[in-house]
């Protein structure tokens, strides 16, 4: 939050939203209060938000957990990783503290922010019609996800509908997450650990009953479907590709993985090593299928492409 305050909220003053499954302590409130002029909310969820749905079967759960466990797949163990990919999903923009908003920036802890934002993001992405915003892809661990692609394929067979409303291939973001024309998901993924978004996107009729049908399926509970994956998949087929933005000038880190803008022009306000950038790591990194899937004649000249630095968007 300070590193928030000192790149980019000292300037905007945007009110900060918490949110927990347990009542913040007088202690938490008051600190995290200091360290902005801005307004702090405080939100408490249900168990609605987070929790059990009674369709979840938790024995069946808990072996699946142990079956997952066993074979080593990150959080294999967890259920409030569980539960947090599930609020993620489907609750974090029902909370009645962001009825007031349009716009979200989810902030995460164990993160840092690298360089100097002096324009207002939210003010961006609004004036460019952008609905979704990142500084990283990544690869899934598709032991965590192997039914999700088939089930939401399911769900625009049954909800045809809402099929015939989307943007078409060309138009859509689709190729970002399917290598075979939707045969299967090739396990690419905006992280959501930083996420810029457009809230009309998940409060919409299509997102609602998407989530509703991943829901009843179980997968956030039978397997464990990160809410990075939901939201990449669902954001891919639901915007057209116009609709998405690479934050290239926001140099951000989590875990052992950073964006760092390349080019000169970033050096004066940024203080992370270019040279150290996840988009250039080949194995790891999607935004090579990113840009691929932005600009079809790109995937033409794609091994030419990186790892050539790409400063713009």
């Amino acid at each position: 939050m300070a590193q928030i305050e000192d790149t980019f909220n000292s300037k905007f003053d945007y009110p900060y939203v918490f949110l927990n499954d347990e009542p913040f302590t007088n202690h938490f409130k008051s600190t995290v209060a200091s360290l902005t002029k801005a307004r702090v909310l405080f939100g408490l969820l249900n168990s609605t938000m987070w929790g059990y749905p009674d369709f979840i079967d938790q024995e069946y759960a808990a072996e699946c957990r142990k079956s997952m466990t066993e074979l080593g797949i990150p959080y294999a163990s967890s259920e409030s990783y569980r539960h947090m990919c599930r609020f993620q999903s489907g609750f974090f923009f029902r909370h009645p503290l962001l009825d007031e908003f349009d716009y979200y920036w989810r902030l995460e802890p164990y993160v840092d922010y690298y360089c100097q934002i002096d324009y207002d993001v939210f003010r961006f992405m609004r004036d460019n019609k952008k609905k979704y915003g990142f500084t990283i892809a990544y690869k899934e661990h598709i032991e965590t996800v192997p039914t999700l692609w088939k089930t939401v394929m399911s769900f625009l067979d049954e909800y045809p509908d809402i099929a015939k409303q989307l943007p078409s291939r060309n138009e859509s973001l689709i190729n970002f997450v399917t290598n075979d024309d939707g045969q299967s998901y090739n396990t690419c993924h905006f992280w959501s650990n930083f996420e810029v978004g457009d809230l009309s996107l998940w409060r919409s009729e299509a997102y609602l009953k998407l989530f509703e049908y991943l829901d009843r399926s179980g997968g956030f509970f039978y397997e464990r479907w990160g809410d990075a994956p939901v939201h990449s998949i669902a954001a891919a087929i639901l915007l057209k590709k116009s609709e998405f933005h690479f934050f290239n000038d926001i140099g951000y880190r989590h875990t052992s993985y950073t964006h760092c803008p390349v080019g000169d022009a970033f050096r004066i306000r940024c203080s992370c090593d270019p040279n150290n950038n996840f988009d250039f790591n080949m194995e790891l990194s999607c935004y090579p299928n990113y840009k691929a899937a932005l600009h079809p004649h790109y995937k033409r000249i794609f091994d030419k492409l990186m790892p050539v630095a790409d400063h713009q968007d």
